[in-house]
């Protein structure tokens, strides 16, 4: 996937992890969450991966050291919203013509896969935006997924907190996982405003701006709303430990984590 460059984001702190620990430091398995996400890029080839860091940045690079000369780090200093968060990623990638994925740090299972697949709806719809989504158990906290109907083409996102009544009735969601076209993605992300419940800047207000514009912006449901699951808090990261060890072979005993042995 040498004409993919990938955004991974990881600059915040995790305010439910109950820990100061930069969120994506947390372990799985006796690994920091991130570097599972991190294997798979590299294993696709992507052209450049850079690493969105801000709270405890040193922590995070020194962390991720081993990886020197396959990652490089852009800074968020201020959390101002996924939106700003890959918009500090554009001197990084600038002169880069591909497309970009965008996806978080804390969504340690994602299979190349699933990429591929998503990479794969992008260029068959010729969308300038593509987001990856599922449909989970309990759809509430995620943003809804509003598609045109009978369509992989997608309408908007609406973010939980923003959604009305029916809105929250629909069960797919947005997973955080994105494909753009980077000679769309940057000037998009630069009108985006932080009129909304939280003050910040959404990356997925990037699908309405540019669907505004004239683009095409789809959608790729996800083959296992398991593989997108997200880490918010500490209950979360124990849920996901548990639920990947009994699909992978994993068991985390108290004070120790380890790879069963057959």
């Amino acid at each position: 996937m040498t004409d993919i460059a990938a955004v991974v984001l990881a600059a915040g702190k995790g305010k439910r992890m109950k820990s100061d620990l930069a969120k994506v430091l947390h372990t799985l398995f006796g690994r920091p969450m991130i570097e599972y996400l991190i294997d798979t890029l590299i294993s696709l080839n992507i052209k450049k991966i850079v690493i969105v860091i801000g709270h405890q940045a040193e922590l995070v690079t020194a962390t991720l050291g081993k990886y020197q000369g396959k990652i490089e780090f852009a800074l968020q200093a201020e959390q101002l919203g996924t939106g700003h968060a890959v918009l500090v990623t554009e001197e990084a990638l600038s002169g880069f013509s591909g497309d970009i994925l965008v996806t978080a740090g804390d969504v340690p299972f994602l299979t190349g896969e699933t990429i591929a697949k998503l990479l794969a709806v992008h260029r068959r719809e010729k969308a300038s935006a593509t987001v990856l989504s599922s449909i989970p158990p309990d759809p509430a906290g995620y943003g809804r997924v509003i598609r045109f109907p009978g369509t992989d083409l997608v309408d908007r996102i609406v973010e939980h907190k923003d959604a009305d009544e029916d809105q929250r009735k629909i069960g797919e969601i947005n997973s955080g996982t994105f494909c753009f076209d980077s000679q769309c993605l940057f000037a998009a992300l630069r009108r985006i405003r932080a009129d909304n419940s939280q003050n910040e800047y959404y990356l997925t207000d990037v699908m309405e701006i540019l669907r505004g514009q004239g683009h095409k912006a789809a959608v790729c449901l996800a083959d296992d709303p398991d593989e997108v699951l997200g880490v918010n808090s500490s209950e979360q990261l124990t849920e996901l430990e548990a639920r990947f060890g009994q699909k992978a072979g994993f068991r985390a005993p108290i004070g120790r984590q380890e790879r069963i042995k057959k």
